[in-house]
């Protein structure tokens, strides 16, 4: 395999748990993905092992790990950030990390969506996750180019292929954010409601922002809410009975 060729292995647990193998020249190799939101832990290995073995590359092919680093619950999210990174350490290789919604913003724009989009995901406890994007129009060169790239791409099982130069990159505008769905801001903007977020797309992104040069996410995990324990402001007495 060549030196120059990067290969990307993306996961995404934000929501249900999502893993791919992404050429950055040439696009998606394979996709795994587990649609329950409660067992990342216990599917995660083994979407790894099948990303790989459906995209016939072994761990030591892979160059960079692409890590979604949210909105998500915590519980989740963590589980996935944290195999981006044990992978990562083991083969001595750099995570990537981007945020989730921009994966979800990218499938939108392929599959049509222009204009403004607010992105919307669930937080639980009667919350939501939301982002703001403008999606480009096309140019008719970028179009061109686009559709080439997809034809090389080959995502599999019903996820849509993606092409490996997006036309032109979803914007975010705003976000991410939490609030109740009653209160989700940004009104004028069509709303897209996410159950499912993309590890293809999510290499796809980390692609595209390492083609262009611009900067990833933090590698900081987007909780966006407290954690439910506190510190203790004090001794608590203890009776007995």
């Amino acid at each position: 395999m060549s030196d120059r060729r990067e290969l990307f292995l993306a996961i995404d647990t934000s929501a249900g748990t999502s893993v791919a193998v992404v050429d950055a020249e040439h696009g998606v190799l394979s996709e795994a993905n587990g649609y329950d939101t409660m067992k990342h832990a216990e599917v995660i290995g083994r979407l790894i092992e099948q990303a790989l073995a459906e995209a016939s590359v072994s761990a030591g092919d892979i160059t960079a790990v692409v890590a979604g680093m949210g909105p998500g619950p915590f519980t989740g999210l963590r589980v996935g950030i944290a195999a981006a990174h044990a992978f990562a350490t083991g083969r001595g290789i750099e995570v990537l990390p981007v945020v989730s919604h921009d994966a979800v913003a990218r499938v939108a724009q392929h599959d049509g969506h222009r204009g403004e989009l607010l992105v919307v995901s669930d937080a639980r406890r009667r919350e939501v996750y939301w982002s703001l994007y403008t999606l480009p129009e096309a140019t008719e060169a970028t179009e061109a180019t686009a559709s080439a790239a997809a034809t090389a791409a080959s995502v599999p099982d019903s996820t849509p292929a993606q092409p490996a130069i997006a036309p032109s990159a979803p914007v975010r505008l705003d976000g991410p954010g939490l609030a109740k769905p009653d209160a989700l801001p940004h009104p004028h903007a069509a709303k897209l409601d996410a159950a499912h977020v993309s590890a293809a797309a999510l290499g796809l992104v980390a692609a595209d922002l390492r083609r262009s040069g611009a900067a990833f996410a933090d590698d900081r995990a987007l909780y966006l809410r407290s954690p439910d324990v506190t510190l203790s402001t004090g001794a608590k007495r203890v009776t007995q009975r």
